[in-house]
């Protein structure tokens, strides 16, 4: 007997996957386990593999096309058989809420607007060429449509590519005329003409695009965030890391010491370890850290376990796969779930300072610029340094000021004095 297989929910944030690839087609025997669909969630694209052994009868949805889950992915039966019913007992229960709700049906209809974006997008339509006239400022205080002039005195300024708003007039009431013009000594202007032509491109929002602007307007708009921001001397941490890479299995990078620092900071500031539950709030007593990645779609969150409890070498070594495997869509739901605390670096990328919008459930995160010199005063004496600009987003319903500020206090301290931070922990 024919049986639908419904769109599956592969990520706790997805509510709509697009289909990627089709590994079957229509007619084909598939066997349970075997690999049915790529499908495109909010997140990633992970592979859909079938439960069940029969003949692919139906694709509900297209190569490149979305749907909501558990609609009708696909339908398996046996070889010729008639599944017309069962595809009409289908759409009946989904038309049903529509008909029996007029306030469910006028919800609805932004719903048919979204999808109707989200088809394929027509190649840029070029827009007829206009001509943009170059334009003045007025040196008289009048603009073109009410200056004084006369038509000859306009005409002839034209012809000899002169201003006419520079020049100045000499008949009734300030005037200009065509003696004016003539005996115009300024310079001539090259009235050249520029033909430009407009145009645009327009994609369809990814998935992954969709799911990270509805979380974080939800994290901007309900969290009440507050910002700390403080400066952190670097010398002793650049001369650490240098010798620390001479005895390392791996490069250990300026991100990775980060890690580990907000690691054992956190160890020491339980409460910024916590989450906003709504009736409740948890104050997590595992570390795990969540390492923003930027790619093409947007971004995206791996964690990091345990974080307080690994080697700078075995913190090196995750961040740089997961970073790897999110370049690639390759991250599983298992590597970007259950983040207590995230870090955003984009110091890297020349940026000195920044804020970062919570990321859910978490309640703060760190947001990392590059470590740039400055003049600093040591021992009375102005001196050239390296400092690095950190600012942490809290969220006011569960971190206090005086809470994020320890955090922040205890953070410089084990980066300024570096000894304290691999003291604990072996690299």
């Amino acid at each position: 007997m024919a049986e639908i297989v419904k769109m599956p929910k592969l990520s706790d944030t997805m509510t709509e996957g697009v289909v990627a690839k089709w590994h079957k087609k229509v007619g084909e025997k598939v066997k349970n386990g075997e690999l049915l669909a790529d499908i495109e969630t909010d997140k990633a694209t992970m592979e859909f593999e079938s439960f069940q052994d029969g003949v692919l009868l139906y694709q509900g949805v297209a190569e490149g096309k979305g749907a909501p889950v558990d609609a009708i992915l696909a339908i398996l039966g046996k070889e010729g058989e008639d599944i017309s019913a069962l595809l009409a007992e289908a759409k009946n229960a989904a038309a049903k809420p529509a008909e029996t709700s007029p306030e469910v049906k006028a919800l609805a209809a932004p719903e048919k607007i979204i999808e109707k974006k989200a088809e394929p997008l027509p190649e840029p339509v070029l827009q007829k060429a206009t001509v943009s006239q170059p334009v003045a400022a007025a040196s008289n205080g009048h603009s073109d449509s009410r200056m004084k002039a006369s038509p000859l005195a306009k005409k002839l300024a034209v012809e000899k590519g002169i201003n006419i708003l520079t020049v100045k007039g000499s008949g009734d009431y300030g005037r200009i005329i065509k003696r004016d013009v003539e005996n115009y000594t300024g310079s001539a202007l090259q009235m050249k003409t520029f033909v430009g032509v407009e145009s645009f491109r327009e994609e369809a929002v990814s998935q992954m695009r969709k799911t990270i602007a509805r979380r974080l307007a939800e994290s901007k708009f309900s969290a009440p965030h507050f910002y700390l921001t403080m400066e952190i001397e670097m010398d002793e941490m650049i001369k650490a890391r240098e010798s620390i890479n001479t005895v390392s299995p791996v490069k250990i990078s300026y991100n990775d010491l980060v890690i580990k620092a907000v690691a054992s900071s956190l160890r020491s500031n339980p409460k910024v370890n916590s989450s906003w539950l709504g009736d409740r709030i948890r104050y997590n007593e595992h570390i795990h850290i969540g390492m923003a990645v930027a790619v093409d779609d947007g971004l995206l969150v791996p964690v990091i376990r345990f974080a307080d409890g690994k080697t700078l070498s075995q913190i090196s070594a995750e961040a740089r796969e997961f970073a790897k495997k999110a370049k690639e869509k390759k991250l599983q739901p298992s590597d970007w779930e259950g983040n207590t605390f995230t870090i955003s670096n984009l110091g890297m990328f020349g940026i000195d300072q920044f804020t970062a919008i919570i990321n859910p459930p978490d309640a703060c995160i760190l947001a990392i610029g590059g470590i740039k010199q400055a003049p600093i005063v040591k021992n009375g004496q102005l001196v050239a340094g390296n400092l690095m600009k950190v600012t942490l987003s809290c969220d006011h319903r569960v971190v206090d000021g005086a809470t994020g500020s320890a955090f922040l206090q205890t953070f410089k301290h084990l980066l300024e004095n570096p000894v304290l931070l691999l003291g604990a922990a072996s690299i």
